[in-house]
Order: structure tokens, then C-alpha cells, then sequence
């Protein structure tokens, strides 16, 4: 994008979108959408469609609905809601449809499935439709009648945010890992400080960072109220990329626009800088995920269920982090682990790599691919008074359950020993460093 003044990534997406030569944070600017989605939130924009008139979808190929919170349906509501959902996909054309036996988080889909790529405007409805920014894309959470405009028009209004920009050097050692950063930072800011604000990760340590951990890092952006989450593409994002099938005929724009970054000279509304290095693991206590302190620190002596999952926490790297560090355990007495992976794809994997086993043979159970007991829906809801302790995004007060249960916000490597010692504890005390290494190649490697 020419323009005379400097610009951050944020702004030159969205001047692009708009047909811009440039944009300033505050403006409100009319975009174009590159790709859309909506998951069970789906059904609700089925009268505000009718109710504009709408005769046909702007682009069909470039919606994309995932059912991912009732998987399969566990109520009668859940089971009409889906019912409209089908109903919907059939009347409009929609191809991109992930019904039950092919489903996975809204999230994963939309990364995992090549839906995304640098440069691109996505909204979804659900909040934590920031993930995809790790994309170096611009991704944001939008609700079903501003979804019902975008399937018709195929173009969205937003206000230009400003940037936050979060500079991370050094490395993270494991067992801490980026659940651990942007818990960090949550805590450090709190859950309201980057408000409506672009939050942009770059640094030694994200260049060091492998894409799953990085999804985790834009996902959480949500908790610190930001309007986007981005990370500028790289060679590990087209690496990630050449792996993906990249839909709709897309495979040639995968390099278009991945060359952009954050002038140097660009305008900051904030900006903190971190040594990644210097982390520990953290928990974010109930009932709010800014609520943040060092694991060791913190004495949970019961825990009565263990969640590995959600849109956050439930890729494969993270199934590899929790198999490898409960294989030959088993979980403690009076404690249940609830498994659930983010896709179908990764269940299948996990299949193949023996990682169903290795959760069911410790006492655990391994679950269809869903968001599961992250929303307090199904798959593991809680009672008044238990506690668990999870690898989502969000513990505030009846989240997970009843609304005098507890929530625990921390990483998958804390979670896994924690199932195993039926505590809080701090996975320092049980697993080094050199794991790391381990975590991208499958376990039967």
C-alpha cells in the first residue's frame, strides 16, 4: 500500500479492504470481506437475511459454518438448532459446511481447513474469531445481524482500531508455554487493556514460535478486549500454509500480500516489550483470566476435573504435550480428565498416533471433536463447589458450570500434571525443557 505517512499492519489491511491509499485508527471505513463464518450462531442470522430481503449469499464458496458447541446435539433445542442450520446451508448453497462426522472448533476450521491467508479480512461470529489473525490476517468476532449484512453484501463497516503493539523477545522454555505469555499479559494489562485496539506480536521469541502456540497468543487477544489479534506472516506461516489445502482456488494469493508489516515509524497507541525467557508458569485464578499468578505460588490441593481442550488449547501439538507427559500415568483418584481435540483431522491423528490410547489407558476420557465442556454446555459440566482446571480461555463465574464451581486458566503441560497429581502443581517439577523438541513430531515417531 502506498501512502505518505506510516502505517501499522492492521491499518494497511483494512485500507486494502476498503480501497484506500491509506487509513488512520478512529475512521470508519466500509471493507470487504475475504471469507466469513458462522457456527451454530448460524441460525440466528437466518431472519435478519429474510428480514433485509436478501435473494442470494454475495459469495457462497466464501462462507463457512462448522458446528462445534453441541456435538452431537445433547437437548432437543440443540437438535432444532442444528436442524435450521442444515436447512440454511441447503436453501443458500453453502459448500463449506462441517456437519457432525466432519466437525471441529469454528477456529481450528478456519486455519486448519485454508480458509485464511495473509492479508485477508475474516469475521466470524464468536468472539474468538481473533485466532486467525495469526495469520497476518485481519480477524475479528462479529455479531449474526452484522453477519446476515456480510453474507449479503459481501462487505462489513468497522472503525479503524489503534495498535498495541506487543514486542516479545527472547524464547520460551519449556514446559512454559504461549498460554503462559498471554496469560502473562492479560494479568499485566488486565481484560479490558487492549479494548477495541489491534494487538500486534512480533520479536525474537514470536519468530521463534511455532504456529500452534501462536494461535494461542491471538485467540486470547479476545480476553484483553481487543478488536484483532495479528501476527505478521513468515516463513513458518507460508510453511503452514504449503501444508494446508487453500480453498476456493486461493492457492496462487498464499504469497500476495505476506510481505506486509508494521512500518518502522509506525504510530503505537501502546507497547510493552517481554522477555519470553524470563517467564514461569502461570494460573489465572476465578473468576476472571486477568486474574493471573505464578503457578507456584498458588496451593489447589483438590482438583475434581481436568479440562485439555478448547479453541485456545486442542491442537495437536497440544494432544502430543498432554500424551507425552502422562504416558504410563494414570490420573489421580477423585479427578477426571476430559479430552477434546479441535478437529476431526486431529482426532484421527490422535488416533493414529496412539494418543486415544495413551489418554483412556491413564483413566482419562478422549472425546469427539467439539468445544466441549468450555462453555459449560456438555462434556463436562461442573457441579456447585468442584473445581477444575482447564486450558480455555475464559473462568468467569458459572463459565464451566454451576456458578459456584472454580476454574483454573492454565497451559496444557500444567494441565496434564496436574491430572496426574490430582493438584495445582507447577510442570517444572516434572517435566524439562528438552521435551520441547518432542512436541512436533507424532508420538510414534
Amino acid at each position: 500500500m502506498a501512502s505518505g505517512s506510516p502505517h501499522t499492519l492492521a491499518e494497511k489491511i483494512l485500507a486494502l479492504k476498503a480501497g484506500k491509499r491509506e487509513v488512520s485508527p478512529g475512521e470508519i471505513v466500509d471493507a470487504k470481506v475475504d471469507v466469513a463464518m458462522a457456527h451454530e450462531a448460524c441460525a440466528q442470522v437466518v431472519k435478519p437475511l429474510d428480514e433485509m430481503g436478501a435473494t442470494k449469499l454475495w459469495d457462497p464458496d466464501r462462507v463457512v459454518v462448522p458446528i462445534d458447541h453441541w456435538v452431537p446435539a445433547s437437548t432437543e433445542a440443540s437438535a432444532k438448532l442444528h436442524a435450521t442450520i442444515r436447512e440454511f446451508v441447503q436453501k443458500w448453497g453453502i459448500r463449506h459446511f462441517y456437519d457432525i462426522g466432519n466437525q471441529g472448533i469454528c477456529h481450528q476450521i478456519m486455519v486448519e481447513e485454508g480458509f485464511v491467508l495473509p492479508g485477508d479480512l475474516m469475521v466470524g461470529t464468536d468472539s474468538h474469531s481473533n485466532m486467525a489473525g495469526a495469520m497476518g490476517a485481519f480477524a475479528s468476532g462479529i455479531g449474526p445481524t452484522e453477519m446476515a449484512a456480510v453474507m449479503a453484501t459481501g462487505e462489513i463497516w468497522l472503525r479503524v482500531p489503534e495498535t498495541f503493539r506487543m514486542r516479545i523477545t527472547g524464547e520460551l522454555s519449556f514446559p512454559v508455554q504461549s498460554k503462559d505469555l498471554v496469560l502473562s499479559i492479560i494479568g499485566r494489562i488486565g481484560d479490558d487493556g487492549g479494548r477495541y485496539m489491534a494487538v500486534e506480536f512480533d520479536g525474537s521469541a514470536i519468530e521463534k514460535m511455532p504456529m500452534y502456540e501462536r494461535f494461542t497468543l491471538t485467540n486470547m487477544t479476545t480476553e484483553m478486549g481487543a478488536k484483532t489479534g495479528i501476527i505478521p506472516a513468515d516463513a513458518k506461516t507460508l510453511e503452514y500454509l504449503r501444508n494446508v489445502d487453500v480453498k476456493n482456488g486461493r492457492r496462487g494469493e498464499v504469497e500476495r500480500y505476506a510481505g506486509l508489516r508494521s512500518d518502522a515509524n509506525a504510530r503505537f497507541a501502546k507497547s510493552i516489550e517481554i522477555d519470553a525467557s524470563a517467564l514461569e508458569p502461570v494460573v489465572a485464578m476465578p473468576h476472571s483470566p486477568d486474574n493471573v499468578r505464578p503457578v507456584r505460588e498458588v496451593d489447589v490441593p483438590r482438583v475434581d476435573q481436568v479440562f485439555v481442550g478448547s479453541c485456545t488449547n486442542a491442537r495437536l501439538e497440544d494432544m502430543r504435550t498432554l500424551a507425552r507427559i502422562i504416558k504410563g500415568q494414570k490420573v489421580a483418584r477423585g479427578t477426571r480428565l476430559v479430552v477434546f481435540p479441535a478437529s476431526t483431522s486431529i482426532y484421527k491423528q490422535c488416533l493414529k498416533e496412539g494418543i486415544v490410547e495413551i489418554v483412556t489407558d491413564a483413566g482419562g476420557i478422549f472425546n469427539a471433536a467439539s468445544c466441549g465442556a468450555c462453555f459449560g454446555g456438555m462434556g463436562g459440566v461442573l457441579a456447585s463447589q468442584e473445581i477444575c482446571v482447564s486450558t480455555s480461555n475464559r473462568n468467569y463465574v458459572g463459565r464451566m458450570g454451576h456458578p459456584k464451581s472454580l476454574s483454573y486458566l492454565v497451559s496444557p503441560a500444567t494441565a496434564a500434571v496436574t491430572a496426574i497429581e490430582g493438584r495445582l502443581v507447577d510442570p517444572r517439577e516434572f517435566v524439562g525443557k528438552e521435551m520441547r523438541r518432542d512436541i512436533e513430531r507424532p508420538m510414534t515417531a
